[in-house]
């Protein structure tokens, strides 16, 4: 049924062909179709069947909202599989995804989150101050070095010392092999030894996973108290009926926490540093803002860059596993995946005017909706680690823009950064280059807060 079904209009080219254009500029690629197609089309790509992309938010609504036993959204976290485990919360499905996901909650509660903003200063205050000043610099690495410290300190709650220095070498080596395009699983990899790039990664994946794996054991039998971080609320979940979380459905969670908080959140600070230094006016508010205190623009301005420059370019894709209408489309079981294109609903003109343009009043004016700003995804698998992202990003923002001027790099062409695949994420292609220069006045932390 799947081949002979009649899905919306798309490209015609080849699977490879496309592939290889999503994988080199998506950007371009998913403008082009809509162009053509209109806010509904159908991509082929080498692995996995159709995907139809849908802007419309009616359709995003609707996609969000069915139930997960029509549309599986697990099939879309099945290209992640290899890098966070089998027993991620990317990845489930059906009942094992909603109870792995109720038992994670508890980590990402406001009282969590407000435990860990002190580390989260800690290690910002610190990295900022030591990134060179007066010289061009690519942000992105040192945001990537920046953004896993505060992972490892928040989720394992390790201090300085010789396990967070092991664990910080490997998973920097893990993060970077993870992230090329090449190691997105297509079914075609072949371990060919450690010089071949899959065998590369499976090495080092073996390394962190046991890396993980020993903290797990040591933290199980230390005494546990309440450290506050992510790893001892886990060991502490239990099910309904008392039995504790399995040392594998940890670890990969973990895992998880770790690739997905780590490279996402890095990307978006690089991207919204990339943003301000060419909206020098905008660039100026947000640091009279944090001079003065004023969390609602600051908030805005993160915001804004994760409309106009989301890291994930659609939302998990979900199988259609039983048959479903959406808009006027019928669409029969198993005749391919949908899923709602984050970048298109992000620049589409109906839904926002000039949409190519960095104005973070959008949303002093309004607040982000639910099926027209989705840089966390949306329904049942909505990030969990939205609201530590979002107060990662206030706390490393306020802490450069109070401490620092930003500047662009006198040598950069014209003309905004290009985008650059990472996996499933784009990041600048130049690495967000930009000048640091020192303030002469500084305003403390707590005038940011």
């Amino acid at each position: 049924m799947s081949s002979r079904a009649v899905l919306p209009p798309g490209p015609a080219a080849p699977p490879l062909v496309q592939t290889a254009r999503w994988v080199r500029d998506p950007v371009t690629f998913f403008e082009r179709c809509r162009n053509r197609y209109g806010r509904r089309f159908t991509v082929r790509f080498l692995f996995g069947p159709p995907i139809v992309s849908l802007s419309d938010p009616a359709e995003v609504k609707a996609i969000f909202g069915a139930p997960p036993d029509v549309l599986e959204p697990g099939f879309g976290g099945k290209i992640l599989e290899p890098v966070l485990g089998s027993r991620s919360v990317l990845v489930l499905d059906g009942d094992d995804h909603l109870r792995q996901r109720r038992l994670m909650l508890p980590a990402f509660h406001g009282e969590r989150m407000a435990t860990l903003t002190g580390v989260l200063e800690e290690v910002t205050e610190r990295a900022v101050a030591e990134w060179p000043r007066d010289r061009p610099i690519e942000l992105h690495p040192r945001l990537q070095a920046l953004t896993l410290e505060v992972i490892l300190r928040a989720v394992f709650g390790l201090e300085p010392g010789p396990r967070l220095d092991a664990l910080r070498t490997v998973f920097t080596a893990y993060l970077e092999e993870a992230s090329k395009p090449h190691n997105m699983p297509t079914g075609l990899q072949r371990d060919l030894g450690r010089l071949s790039p899959w065998g590369r990664f499976l090495r080092v994946r073996e390394q962190a996973l046991g890396l993980v794996s020993a903290e797990i054991a040591r933290r199980r039998t230390a005494d546990q108290g309440d450290h506050g971080d992510v790893l001892a609320m886990l060991l502490g979940a239990t099910e309904e009926d008392g039995t504790p979380m399995r040392d594998l459905d940890i670890r990969d969670e973990l895992v998880t926490l770790l690739v997905a908080g780590h490279e996402t959140t890095a990307s978006q600070l690089a991207w919204t540093c990339e943003r301000l230094v060419r909206t020098p006016d905008v660039l100026a508010r947000a640091q009279a803002a944090v001079d003065a205190g004023d969390d609602a623009y600051l908030t805005a301005t993160i915001q804004e860059a994760l409309r106009c420059r989301p890291v994930l370019m659609f939302a998990q894709p979900r199988f259609v596993a039983r048959p479903i209408t959406v808009g006027d489309v019928a669409y029969p079981a198993g005749s391919c995946a949908l899923t709602a294109n984050v970048h298109l609903v992000h620049h589409d003109p109906d839904i926002y005017p000039d949409p190519y343009a960095f104005r973070p009043e959008r949303f002093l004016e309004q607040a982000p909706g639910t099926f027209t700003w989705l840089p966390f995804g949306g329904g049942r698998r909505r990030c969990l680690g939205q609201a530590f992202a979002m107060l990662e990003m206030r706390v490393v923002l306020a802490a450069l823009l109070r401490t620092t001027d930003l500047a662009r790099d006198p040598a950069a062409a014209p003309g905004d950064e290009a985008h650059l695949r990472r996996h499933i994420t784009v990041s600048p292609a130049e690495g967000a280059r930009l000048v640091l220069q020192s303030r002469r006045t500084t305003r403390p932390a707590a005038a940011a807060a």
